[in-house]
């Protein structure tokens, strides 16, 4: 048997001894008691953990394989406040999942909401926990067939307080942008390299000549 089949541990191999809310507001601050098996055998001793709990999210790189362009968005976010760069990040669209709705649905109302384009077609990239020593945040990918030829603009909820400019650019460019260290957010990075990879063989899937 190979190392990586040796230990196939579950959810039957945890354990939660306590739970506490923090915090309850956008996110939910948990503090957890809990203990887990151990590689060797036997149980960890009970530990602490705290454990920013949120809605799983949806990401999708929107793409016009006629004219090879991709759109990005450029926001303002409070996370990236620090130091002298500026807080103005250039991503994909996304968006947080409700109830009744599938990572699909959420990818086709946020291309529209955030970018103002119609998706019309869906391919899946992958999905993947953001920051599992931290955060319980899981998101679906996505690459979305487009029609680029009009899109652009400022976009976004008022009721949200978003302000989201829309950027449309050959995918070359977003490449060189990304080699360049001017994307930041795992999601467009992994998406871009993703459509680096893949591009070809989505224009074929596409039927694009």
């Amino acid at each position: 048997m190979s190392e990586t089949n040796q230990h196939s541990f579950t959810h039957q191999d945890f354990e939660i001894r306590h739970r506490e809310i923090l915090y309850q507001g956008f996110f939910k601050m948990v503090r957890y008691q809990l203990r887990f098996r151990l590689f060797d055998g036997g149980w960890s001793e009970v530990v602490e953990r705290e454990l920013m709990e949120r809605a799983s999210a949806v990401g999708i790189i929107l793409y016009d394989p006629i004219l090879d362009h991709v759109i990005l968005i450029e926001q303002f976010r409070p996370g990236a406040m620090r130091d002298q760069e500026s807080p103005w990040l250039i991503e994909i669209v996304a968006g947080i999942i409700t109830e009744n709705e599938t990572p699909a649905d959420v990818a086709k109302r946020e291309s529209n909401e955030e970018a103002g384009c119609q998706v019309l077609d869906l391919f899946p990239i992958c999905e993947y926990f953001v920051s599992p020593g931290g955060s319980n945040e899981y998101l679906w990918l996505f690459c979305g067939h487009i029609d680029a030829s009009d899109a652009g603009g400022i976009h976004g909820l008022h009721e949200e307080n978003e302000d989201i400019r829309t950027l449309n650019i050959p995918l070359d460019e977003a490449l060189i942008m990304l080699q360049e260290g001017k994307i930041k957010t795992s999601p467009a990075i992994i998406s871009l390299q993703w459509l680096q990879l893949n591009r070809q063989w989505l224009k074929n899937l596409w039927q694009i000549k």
